[in-house]
C-alpha cells in the first residue's frame, strides 16, 4: 500500500484535520493509499527539542529525498518567542517536565535551554521540508467559482492618499547587498574585524549574498514615516515578517515601537533595563515585564500620552481589545497585511474601529517595491473587477533553503563598529561592509541544482499555460545579476521555442502583470523565495479571496511530491471563535485540492486504475463543493467546517459510485453514497447541536487528542457511515 503523509499542525487546520482525515482515509485505502499523520507542531517540535518525543519533522527531512517521499503539509505556526513561550507554559501546565525559555540567559545551562527551544522559532518547518521548487496556481475551477461569486474589494476614495513607505536603497537591505558565485566548493568565513562570526560550506556554483541593513539609516526613515504620515493625516503602520525572518525583522520592529515612542523609552531605560524588557517583543511583552512595579501605571499613562498627541494614529490589530500595530512583532506579517490594505481600499482600522487611508511602512526596499506598486496601481486605476481579473501563477525558486528565508544561522546584529569580511578558504576575500554597531548583517544563499531546477520548472508551466514567463529579477540587484546570468544560460539548454519569456525589475513586472490582470489576461511570474511568498498571498486574496484556494505544489528534486495547503494566518481568531461557540470556519479546500494532486501522483506513478477511480472522483467532489457553496459559513449555528467535509464525502462516495471503470468500487461506494444522502438532514443536525457551544479540546498549542475528535465529530450517524467503509 501507498503511502501519504499528512502534517499534524497547529490551531485550526489541526482541528479540521480531526474531522477531515477518518473520511481521507476511508476512501483512499480503496485505491491502496494509506494517508497518516506526522506531528510537526510547535508543540510536537517544542518536546522532541525537550528529548519528550520523536523528533518527526527530521524524519519527514529524510522522506522529502526519497523518490516516491509523498507529503501533504498543513499550514504551521512560524513561532514567535511569545508564542513559544506560551506553548512551553501549557506543556508545563499538562504536567510536561520541561524548563522554561530564557529569554536572557545567566549561566551556561541557561545558554544550552535557549539553543535548545531556538530550533522552534521562526521558519523551523519549511527549509527542512522544501525540498523542490514552488508550482503556485489557482485551480479553474477555484477560478471559476470565484468570477461568479464574487468577493467584495472596496473601492479606493477620491483623491486617495494611501502609499507604501519604504527606504529606496538608501541603507537597507537592498542598497547594501553584495554577491558572488563560488567558482569552487569550500569553506567561507564570516568575521567582524576579524573575529568570527560563522563558517560555511560553500557548494561549487553557489550565489552568496551579503547585505545589511543601517540601523540609524533606518531610525532616520522610521522618524520620517512618523512625520509624513502626521502631515498627510493617515494611519502609520509597519509591515515585517518577523515570523519567517526570525532574526532580522523583530530588530527592525523594535526599532520602529522605539522611534515612535523614543521620549517614553528614554525616561525609562534604567526601569526597563532592570526588568529586561526588550522592544522586539513588543508593546504586550512590556506590559507583562512591568506588571506589578511600581511605575506600571505611570509607564501606561505615558505611552498612552504619545498616542493621544499629536503623532500620526497607529493601525489597529484588534479594535475592539485596544491591540495596535506595535502589540508583538509577529502579529502584522506583511504578506498577509498587505494584501488586506489593497483589499480595503488601501485603508486599516483605527482605535475606534474605523477603516481609514494610511502609510504602510515597509522598510527594506527589496520587496517593498512590489507593495509600493500595488497600492500605487489602486490610486490610480481604481479598485481590481473580481469578476473579470486575470490570474497571476508563480514559479518560485525555494528548494534547499534558498535566498533569504534560510538565512537565519547567518543573520548578526553586529556588536561593534568595523568591517564585515567575507573569506574563501584559499584566501580570497569576496566580500567587504563598513558597518556600525547594531547594524544587522546577513548572509543568503541559492545553489546551483535548485536554481537550474527553477529555470526548468518556469519553461515546462509557460508550455502548458503559453502565457508571458517572467522572471521578477532586478539587474540592479546584486544577487539578482547573478541569477539572471544563470537563467539565461539555462534557458538556453531547454526548448522555449514560441514562450514570451522576459526578464523584469520587480516595479515593471508589477505594472506588467497588473495590466494583464485588469486585461483578464493570466501570467507567469517566476521569483525568488521571499518574493514568491508576497505574490502568493496578494494576487491570490484579491482574485479568490483567500491564499488558502491555491494550488500549492512542491515537485521535490528527488522526484516526490510535497502539496501545501494554503495559509494559516487567520487560523488564531478561527480556533478563538471554535472555542468560544463550537464553530470552525476554517475552509479545508486546500487540503481537498492538495489531497487530489497527491494521489493523482501516485496514481501515475503506478498505473493504479483503482486509484485514478478514486482520485478522479474527488476531483468530481471537488467541483461539486464549490458548484453547490458548501464552504462553511462564518456564522455560528450555519454550516461550518464539520459539514463541508461531510459534503464533499457525499459528492466523492456519489461520484466513485456513479464511474465505470472500476465496477468493484462503484459496487463498495453504491450504498456509502446511498446512506450519506438519506441520512443528510440528520447529519446536518447533528453536526449543528454543538453550535453555539464553547468548547474544552484540552489546550491550544496541545490539545488532546480524544476531546478533539469528539468535539469534530459530534454527528454519531456520519462516523458510522464513515467509519464501516
Amino acid at each position: 500500500m501507498s503511502k501519504i503523509i499528512w502534517s499534524k499542525i497547529d490551531e485550526a487546520p489541526a482541528l479540521a484535520t480531526y474531522s477531515l482525515l477518518p473520511i481521507v482515509n476511508a476512501f483512499t485505502k480503496a485505491g491502496g493509499v494509506d494517508v497518516v499523520t506526522s506531528d510537526i507542531s510547535l508543540a510536537g517540535r517544542v518536546l522532541s527539542a525537550m528529548g519528550l518525543a520523536e523528533d518527526e519533522l527530521s524524519k519527514l527531512g529524510e522522506v522529502v529525498l526519497e523518490e516516491d517521499g509523498n507529503i501533504i503539509k498543513l499550514p504551521n505556526v512560524s513561532a514567535s518567542v511569545g508564542q513559544l513561550k506560551d506553548c512551553i507554559a501549557e506543556l508545563q501546565g499538562q504536567g510536561f517536565d520541561i524548563p522554561s525559555y530564557p529569554e536572557n540567559p545567566a549561566n551556561a545551562e541557561e545558554e544550552a535551554i535557549q539553543a535548545k527551544y531556538s530550533v522552534c522559532l521562526g521558519s523551523a518547518v519549511n527549509p527542512v521540508l522544501r525540498e523542490g521548487n514552488s508550482d503556485r496556481r489557482a485551480a479553474k475551477a477555484v477560478k471559476k467559482f470565484a468570477q461568479n461569486n464574487p468577493h467584495r474589494l472596496k473601492a479606493f476614495p477620491e483623491n486617495p492618499k494611501s502609499y507604501v513607505a519604504h527606504m529606496a536603497g538608501d541603507g537597507d537591505f537592498y542598497g547594501n547587498e553584495q554577491s558572488v558565485t563560488m567558482e569552487k566548493g569550500q569553506k567561507v568565513t564570516i568575521a567582524l574585524n576579524g573575529n568570527e562570526l560563522a563558517t560555511i560550506d560553500a557548494i561549487d556554483k553557489e550565489v552568496l549574498d551579503g547585505t545589511f541593513m543601517s540601523v540609524a539609516k533606518l531610525k532616520t526613515f522610521i522618524a520620517k514615516s512618523i512625520e509624513d504620515a502626521k502631515e498627510n493625516g493617515v494611519l502609520w503602520s509597519i509591515h515585517l515578517k518577523a515570523t519567517m525572518m526570525k532574526i532580522s525583522d523583530p530588530i527592525m520592529f523594535g526599532h520602529a515601537f522605539t522611534v515612535f515612542f523614543q521620549d517614553v523609552f528614554d525616561k525609562y531605560a534604567d526601569t526597563f533595563a532592570q526588568l529586561n524588557v526588550n522592544p522586539n517583543q513588543g508593546m504586550s511583552d512590556l506590559e507583562q515585564k512591568i506588571a506589578g512595579h511600581a511605575l506600571e501605571n505611570e509607564i501606561k499613562e505615558a505611552f498612552q500620552a504619545v498616542v493621544e498627541s499629536d503623532n500620526p494614529e497607529i493601525a489597529m490589530v484588534d479594535s475592539d481589545k485596544g491591540t495596535t500595530n506595535f502589540n508583538a512583532s509577529n502579529d502584522v506579517i506583511i504578506d498577509a497585511s498587505m494584501p488586506v490594505v489593497v483589499r480595503e481600499g488601501g485603508k486599516q482600522w483605527n482605535r475606534n474601529g474605523d477603516a481609514k487611508e494610511c502609510v504602510a511602512v515597509v522598510p527594506d526596499s527589496t520587496y517593498a517595491m512590489f507593495h509600493a506598486e500595488m497600492v500605487a496601481d489602486c490610486v490610480k486605476n481604481g479598485q481590481y473587477d473580481v469578476t473579470t481579473m486575470g490570474s497571476m501563477a508563480n514559479v518560485g525558486l525555494m528548494a534547499q533553503k534558498a535566498e533569504e528565508y534560510g538565512s537565519h544561522p547567518t543573520t548578526f546584529e553586529l556588536a561593534e563598529a568595523g568591517k564585515v569580511t567575507v573569506t574563501a578558504q584559499d584566501g580570497t576575500e569576496l566580500m567587504s561592509f563598513d558597518c556600525e554597531a547594531g547594524d544587522i548583517w546577513r548572509m543568503s544563499r541559492a545553489k546551483d541544482i535548485p536554481i537550474k531546477d527553477w529555470v526548468r520548472l518556469a519553461v515546462e508551466r509557460g508550455q502548458i499555460e503559453q502565457v508571458p514567463v517572467i522572471f521578477w529579477l532586478d539587474e540592479n540587484r546584486a544577487h539578482d545579476a547573478q541569477m539572471i546570468k544563470k537563467a539565461k544560460t539555462y534557458l538556453a539548454d531547454l526548448d522555449t521555442d514560441g514562450l514570451d519569456i522576459q526578464f523584469m525589475d520587480i516595479t515593471s513586472a508589477t505594472r506588467f502583470t497588473n495590466a494583464r490582470v485588469r486585461a483578464g489576461e493570466n501570467t507567469i511570474a517566476v521569483t525568488g523565495n521571499v518574493l514568491r511568498d508576497h505574490l502568493t498571498d496578494m494576487y491570490p486574496i484579491l482574485e479568490l479571496g483567500t491564499s488558502a484556494k491555491m494550488l500549492s505544489i512542491v515537485p521535490l528534486l528527488a522526484g516526490g511530491g510535497l502539496y501545501e495547503t494554503g495559509a494559516g494566518g487567520s487560523a488564531p481568531k478561527h480556533v478563538d471563535q471554535f472555542l468560544a461557540e463550537g464553530h470552525l470556519r476554517w475552509d479545508s479546500l486546500g487540503e481537498f485540492l492538495a489531497l487530489a494532486e497527491s494521489l493523482r501522483f501516485i496514481a501515475k506513478k503506478h498505473d493504479s486504475a483503482e486509484l485514478q477511480a478514486v482520485t478522479n472522483a474527488l476531483d468530481i467532489a471537488n467541483d461539486g463543493y464549490l458548484d453547490n457553496n458548501k464552504a462553511p459559513s462564518r456564522k455560528c449555528g450555519e454550516p461550518d467546517n464539520k459539514a463541508s467535509h461531510f459534503f464533499v464525502a457525499q459528492y466523492w462516495a456519489d461520484a466513485l459510485a456513479k464511474q465505470t471503470e472500476v465496477p468493484a468500487l462503484a459496487e463498495k461506494f453504491a450504498p456509502v453514497a446511498k446512506a450519506l444522502q438519506d441520512n443528510e438532514a440528520k447529519i446536518i443536525e447533528e453536526l449543528l447541536a454543538m453550535e453555539g457551544n464553547a468548547q474544552d479540546i484540552g489546550g491550544y498549542y496541545h490539545p488532546n487528542d480524544e476531546l478533539a475528535e469528539k468535539a469534530m465529530r459530534p454527528s454519531a450517524t456520519l462516523n458510522s457511515i464513515i467509519d464501516a467503509i
